[in-house]
């Protein structure tokens, strides 16, 4: 019996162990492919989804294709490079201004979708109209503004996750705006950075805003997924009861980075929000240069041997005191 446990007890283990590794891998495959997202059927414009006035609908880039006799790159330029597009369509019965407002975004990146409105015969480019072309870089929720849009005819909606990102995201074509006006930020390559932790923004109320109700300050530091609000400033009044033109706002920077400021004026609940100012700063705590730490070594070293050489004078002189001290004492004595 012994002999059997110590030819058997290791082979049953070993069998053991491989076992539950097969089990192990064969949970983790199962549950890839239930979590896997599949490809959406609005991939091709063949198949676009119809949207319905103010109905949002969920989708994502995830697993989608570019149906590339349904694109031209050369209609949109520089604003958007398809990676993984799907289509959607919708048709407004009245006349009018609408707003796309894109929301929920969850990117894989920091990036966000982008946006094509067209009008033309789906899947024939060389019939497109370009309305609008919106690359959005954040995941913030935004809306694009579609003026004059004609009461029964079809536009198509091309949506792509930015620079190849992969996003779930909510769409919806809406008469009412939701979230931030889609306006593209100013290069980040040209800010300078600065060591001051101190930050003012200055903006200015324009008289074609109308009557704002106040102005709200958010800020993104550039490797953020979201712009977060910072501060509401409200709206002056002169002597006179007017609204007063000049503003201001200070925010104190705890942390080194790249930072994108917007402000944003609030009217009614009705009318869209307009972006003022947006900026980017830099807060740097730069380094002092190399050699200040060799300087500083050196006078250091420099004040230690001064405190050394006056210290040795100074037991010279009172040594030099007692001897001639002593010297007295003997020739009295």
């Amino acid at each position: 019996m012994r002999y059997k446990q110590l030819i058997y007890g290791p082979a049953k283990a070993h069998l053991r162990f491989w076992l539950r590794v097969f089990v192990a891998q064969l949970f983790l495959l199962n549950y890839a492919v239930l979590t896997s997202t599949a490809q959406v059927a609005n991939d091709d414009v063949e198949h676009r989804q119809v949207l319905r006035l103010d109905q949002p609908v969920k989708s994502n880039t995830t697993n989608c294709t570019v149906q590339w006799k349904a694109v031209d790159e050369k209609l949109t330029g520089k604003c958007i490079e398809y990676h993984n597009d799907q289509w959607f369509e919708f048709t407004p019965r009245v006349s009018g201004r609408y707003y796309v407002n894109i929301g929920g975004q969850q990117c894989r990146d920091t990036r966000g979708v982008q946006l094509v409105v067209l009008t033309g015969t789906p899947g024939q480019p060389q019939t497109y109209q370009i309305l609008s072309c919106t690359s959005l870089g954040s995941q913030d929720d935004v809306f694009v503004t579609l003026d004059g849009l004609r009461a029964g005819q079809p536009y198509l909606l091309d949506v792509d996750g930015y620079l190849k990102d992969f996003c779930e995201f909510s769409l919806a074509v809406s008469s009412k705006p939701q979230g931030l006006p889609a306006v593209a930020a100013p290069l980040l390559s040209t800010v300078t950075p600065s060591n001051n932790k101190l930050f003012t923004l200055h903006w200015n109320l324009s008289d074609t805003l109308g009557a704002v109700q106040q102005f709200r300050v958010l800020r993104r530091e550039a490797s953020e997924f979201r712009a977060a609000s910072q501060a509401a400033v409200e709206v002056s009044r002169t002597t006179l009861g007017g609204a007063g033109t000049d503003y201001s706002w200070t925010d104190t920077l705890t942390v080194p980075g790249r930072y994108l400021y917007q402000v944003v004026a609030e009217t009614s609940d009705d009318a869209a929000p307009v972006l003022v100012q947006q900026q980017w700063y830099a807060f740097s705590q730069i380094m002092p240069d190399p050699s200040y730490f060799s300087r500083a070594s050196t006078q250091a070293a420099q004040r230690t041997a001064k405190a050394q050489q006056s210290w040795e004078r100074r037991s010279h002189r009172a040594r030099m005191k007692r001897l001639a001290g002593l010297k007295r004492r003997q020739s009295k004595s």
